[in-house]
């Protein structure tokens, strides 16, 4: 046993980013709860961090974070905020600032062309030969996840890179997690409660009839969901 009352360690969660693109209370409010009840089981009471990046202008933040927090959302932080006022507001409200990156260009020097942004590079692969229970979540950073067993209702994988499971699928699966386009879940017995590519996700019901329980193989096209046999 440590002789010390806490420890603080490292860790790493997957949370749910809300861009903001309006700063009008109502209209943000009827678009988080069209959302919410696209996916209540997936987004209701949900953590999320708040990117503010693409407001523009004055910002009555006390009534927007009124606003997100009445539709159950759980706010742990804001992300993207450039505005000195906008700061101030927020470090008000208690809410964390999460740096994006610190700006080390002088301040006259000519501003060079924005890098582009790619996923994390796919490095290994992480093996489960063990079934994955109900309310156990297992995450591969920066590689794929490939299950030999199956994966009960209420259990979640997540990826940044691809998702295989070979056994029963009954949990939720979250592929591309970083944002990896590109990556792909494959199934042999297809029965999810949630599927998810790089943030566009299907609940159960949206899966169409002749592929549930099926094997299967989804991926992005257009950025929307698509899925065929898999052979």
């Amino acid at each position: 046993m440590s002789n010390t009352p806490i420890e603080l360690k490292g860790s790493s969660f997957t949370l749910s980013v809300v861009h903001l693109h309006d700063a009008k209370p109502e209209v943000i409010r009827q678009a988080l709860e069209d959302k919410i009840a696209q996916a209540p089981a997936f987004l209701q009471h949900a953590p999320v961090v708040v990117n503010v990046s693409a407001l523009e202008g004055a910002v009555n933040w006390s009534a927007l974070l009124n606003t997100i927090s009445a539709t159950g959302l759980r706010v742990v932080g804001i992300s993207g905020c450039k505005d000195a006022t906008l700061k101030a507001e927020i470090e008000r409200a208690g809410l964390p600032l999460l740096a994006e990156g610190k700006d080390k260009t002088p301040r006259n020097a000519a501003p060079e062309p924005a890098p582009v942004a790619v996923a994390a590079p796919v490095t290994k692969t992480r093996l489960i030969d063990t079934p994955v229970r109900s309310g156990q979540r297992v995450y591969a950073p920066h590689c794929d996840l490939i299950v030999t067993s199956h994966v009960s209702a209420g259990a979640e994988l997540i990826a940044d890179g691809n998702i295989h499971v070979y056994g029963m699928m009954r949990g939720r699966a979250l592929a591309g997690a970083s944002g990896d386009k590109e990556a792909q879940i494959f199934c042999s017995h297809l029965t999810p409660e949630l599927v998810s590519i790089a943030g566009e996700y299907w609940l159960s019901d949206k899966i169409p009839a002749e592929f549930y329980g099926k094997a299967a193989r989804l991926q992005l096209a257009n950025d929307a969901l698509t899925i065929q046999p898999l052979n």
